[in-house]
């Protein structure tokens, strides 16, 4: 029996749909790092991962849960479980936060939790393969760590496939790391394929919390968006016009506080014109 597998499966599911029924409960619950940095709304950072975007991308999460949810749960017991995935989901959170600081950005789902119980079973589970649809045969464990930390750094560098892949690694990195600390001694068994997978976790990690490619982008850029020609970086372009978007909601909102302390007559003839155009640049309506 696996009950906190099957217990994080429903009230995941129930989570989800109710967020299809109700718009707002979507809205309060989504992944949004100028909700959560401005607003202090952390709870975010977890119940983002209880709701889905649709019910296929729902599946393929539960499916995954399932397999290796339940395996940890049996092998090692139910406070295994609970510890690594919610850690994981709060690692990926917390990466997509750090990276999306300055990004209009929101995500939703479990998967940041899930890769981190995948990334875990590979050294809990020492022996095993990871099996994958359309193919017949089950890939080395530490081959399929080292290819998803590839791939997932690759798909991040290039945002073309609107995947939370930074989620993915924070959860996976996290997963992995909380694993050591739980069985330290399972580190032992298998030394060279935990120090290779570490190393290279790392040095991800390192890559996108600095960022080299975009520090040298800037270097070569002009710093204001309307000084970008039509052959500019895309991803500076993007980061300007985030970081302005950004400035134009804060002071949306410090506007907003001086009409919850004192009402509308608090704001001056020019402060509400601005809050107007604001509100009709930033959400394409007026206040």
């Amino acid at each position: 029996m696996t009950p906190i597998t099957m217990l994080i499966l429903v009230v995941t599911g129930v989570a989800t749909w109710a967020a299809f029924r109700r718009p707002d409960l979507r809205e309060r619950w989504i992944f949004n790092p100028y909700a959560i940095l401005r607003h202090g709304e952390y709870p975010r950072m977890v119940t983002s991962a209880l709701i889905h975007a649709n019910w296929m991308h729902f599946a393929g999460n539960a499916y995954s849960l399932y397999c290796f949810g339940q395996a940890l749960e049996i092998l090692y017991g139910a406070r295994c479980l609970l510890v690594i995935y919610l850690a994981s989901i709060v690692g990926g959170s917390a990466l997509s936060l750090f990276l999306h600081r300055h990004h209009d950005y929101r995500a939703l789902g479990a998967s940041g939790g899930v890769c981190g119980l995948i990334f875990a079973s590979i050294f809990l589970l020492p022996g095993g393969g990871i099996g994958l649809f359309l193919i017949p045969f089950g890939i080395p464990a530490y081959l399929y760590a080292i290819v998803f930390l590839v791939v997932s750094f690759i798909a991040h560098r290039r945002q073309k496939d609107h995947v939370g892949h930074d989620a993915h690694l924070g959860g996976a990195i996290v997963g992995l790391l909380t694993a050591a600390c739980l069985y330290p001694e399972m580190i032992f068994a298998a030394p060279a394929m935990f120090a290779t997978v570490l190393m290279l976790s790392g040095l991800i990690l390192l890559v996108l919390i600095f960022d080299p490619w975009h520090r040298l982008e800037r270097r070569l850029q002009p710093d204001s968006p309307a000084d970008f020609g039509p052959g500019g970086d895309e991803r500076t372009r993007d980061y300007a016009a985030n970081r302005t978007r950004r400035l134009k909601k804060e002071e949306i909102d410090r506007l907003l506080d001086k009409v919850a302390e004192g009402g509308i007559q608090k704001l001056s003839t020019a402060e509400r014109k601005r809050l107007d155009e604001l509100s009709k640049e930033v959400y394409g309506r007026a206040s």
